[in-house]
């Protein structure tokens, strides 16, 4: 009904220059709801929302939020909305508390009302703990919350929040969600921009955006609804199941694919025969079955299908050979890695060994030790205690040595935005010790491969978040390296590039690179090969994707997801950790 409306759109058009970034979208975002804005790099979700915030003046059509218009009524509609942009303006020299005091000023937020939100909001980010740290040195994970904290402080009517979980961890995402429900059932209207399908699954309403245009409005459910008898699981696989996911992908009846574990997710065009098994080479007992659709499949159908499971990098990629004496089972080894800061232990002696041409998933919550240990098997940081190992190459003794074994993408775009694409190429080759008309050519195989051709002369901090991914991936393959060191490679990717970025690693793992991933996407860690979950510095689970699903199965949950198994893992060691204590 219209009176649910809050936020009007009219035949909303916004150019930058030559540059069309909306077309024509007109919708109307209820009251009580959340609302998911969903749509690949560059579709124009950030446009949208900065317009809805006032931060733009519309280039044709009309905005009206909550009967106020965002540039003529700027005034008046700062109190009405809170927006949390991708890059919320959290200040890193000043604490937890003096972030949230800065805010509560700037809404007005006073005396009692002010102590109760502080209490609510700190109890809920479980930040009650760190309200004297400097905002600089809070994980990505706690960043967000701390963002969204200040951003729900007054009593805001409309609430926008742009990707609010890119780097937040499942058990944080969930407890987000039910907070943010809960202020949708006060009756409060959120527009949630998310890369995550999973989480726009949960939304009321979806507005489905690509290259500037609407493609979709309404309901997820009838959207998946739409999507019924097109969505298989190929189960029982024998062999290498990428190599299935790839012969699949290159069916005429298959418009997408994905790793699901040990089985292969399929999408099929629509009135699409179910594919035949012989030229997928899946072995005797590979069988294929209907499954509930997702919105991830509809997403993909409505974009005309998924980018295909041939990769040209591939190509240009060596066969790993090892050197003499190198071990093939454990060409990383982590023994006993213990690493303290102070009094604080970040590393609790975990062990794991990965194999040549195996992708080995290291999970955990924000702040569980993670990143911490992958920084010490990347020789960019030491042990207290223990040892690392990377092809055969003690890390403590001989860092350097072993970096030049190893490609690293790091959890924040970690080139130099302020040099072009073919600056940073060339810096990057020439660290890894690429000289010459061997340099050149690595140069060129890597533009031709990530399509970085027209990008060249562009600043790399200027790219698009998914040629950003390709740039980073390319700088840290030039030197064909036979390990590959991903720290939350796609964190915020649509899934659309997402699964360009995979097909490459499938590829790379073929030909026998080892890889070694963190992640907060769970249906990513559904690639690996084993997992490792890591919870406050400890190893508390190993094993393959579904051999930690099957730890968690029972009567409540049959059939566990992913996220499921990583959630109920964690509360599971502090159910334990707390009849111990």
């Amino acid at each position: 009904m219209s009176e649910d409306i809050a936020i009007r759109l009219e035949g909303l058009c916004q150019r930058f220059g030559d540059n069309i970034a909306l077309q024509g979208l007109s919708a109307g975002l209820r009251r009580g709801v959340i609302t998911g804005l969903v749509g690949p790099d560059g579709a124009g979700k950030t446009t949208l929302m900065r317009l809805m915030a006032g931060l733009l003046k519309p280039s044709e059509g009309k905005i009206s939020v909550e009967g106020l218009d965002p540039i003529a009524d700027a005034e008046a509609m700062r109190l009405q909305l809170g927006y949390m942009p991708q890059k919320f303006g959290l200040y890193e020299d000043l604490s937890v508390l003096e972030n949230l005091t800065l805010y509560a000023d700037l809404r007005g937020v006073l005396g009692e009302a002010r102590r109760q939100s502080f209490e609510r909001l700190l109890a809920f980010t479980d930040l009650a703990r760190f309200t004297d740290r400097l905002v600089g040195k809070l994980s990505g994970g706690m960043k967000q919350k701390l963002g969204l904290a200040c951003t729900l402080l007054g009593s805001p009517r409309v609430l926008l929040l742009d990707e609010p979980c890119v780097g937040v961890d499942p058990i944080s995402r969930r407890e987000l969600w039910k907070m943010v429900s809960t202020l949708a059932d006060g009756g409060m209207c959120v527009v949630w921009s998310t890369a995550y399908l999973d989480e726009a699954e949960l939304c009321d309403d979806v507005l489905l955006m690509n290259q500037g245009k609407l493609e979709y409005s309404g309901s997820p459910q009838a959207l998946m609804d739409s999507m019924q008898g097109r969505s298989l699981l190929l189960k029982d696989i024998s062999g290498n199941h990428r190599l299935v996911l790839q012969r699949a992908l290159r069916q005429p009846e298959v418009i997408d694919g994905v790793l699901q574990g040990a089985a292969v997710r399929l999408v099929l065009k629509q009135h699409a025969a179910w594919p035949d098994l012989t030229p997928l080479a899946a072995g005797p007992t590979a069988r294929l079955e209907a499954t509930r659709p997702r919105l991830e499949d509809a997403f993909i159908d409505l974009l005309g299908g998924g980018p295909g499971g041939d990769s040209p990098l591939t190509r240009h990629m060596p066969e790993v050979r090892l050197a003499e004496g190198v071990d093939p089972e454990a060409v990383i080894e982590a023994r006993r890695l213990t690493r303290r800061f102070g009094d604080f232990i970040a590393t609790d002696q975990v062990d794991f060994r990965i194999r040549r041409g195996e992708i080995f998933g290291l999970l955990g919550p924000n702040g569980a030790g993670k990143s911490t240990t992958f920084k010490m098997m990347c020789g960019l940081l030491k042990p207290s205690e223990g040892e690392g190992r990377v092809m055969g190459l003690d890390l403590k003794k001989s860092a350097s040595q072993a970096r030049q074994q190893l490609g690293y993408m790091a959890q924040k775009f970690a080139l130099y935005a302020n040099l072009s694409v073919a600056q940073n190429l060339t810096f990057f080759s020439g660290i890894y010790g690429l000289r010459g008309a061997e340099q050149r050519q690595r140069m060129d195989d890597m533009v031709q491969v990530f399509a970085l051709g027209d990008m060249l002369d562009m600043n790399a901090g200027e790219l698009p978040l998914g040629f950003k991914q390709r740039l980073a991936l390319a700088c840290a393959l030039m030197h064909r390296p036979p390990l590959l060191f991903l720290d939350e490679p796609t964190s915020g990717v649509d899934p659309v590039t997402r699964r360009e970025f995979w097909t490459h690693i499938n590829g790379l793992v073929d030909k026998g690179v080892t890889v070694m991933v963190t992640t907060h996407f769970m249906d990513e860690a559904e690639y690996c090969d084993r997992i490792g979950l890591v919870y406050r510095g400890r190893m508390i689970a190993a094993g393959t994707p579904d051999e930690l699903k099957a730890m968690v199965a029972g009567e409540a949950l049959p059939e566990p997801t992913m996220e499921d198994a990583f959630i109920e893992l964690v509360t599971r060691d502090d159910r334990q950790r707390e009849a111990r204590a």
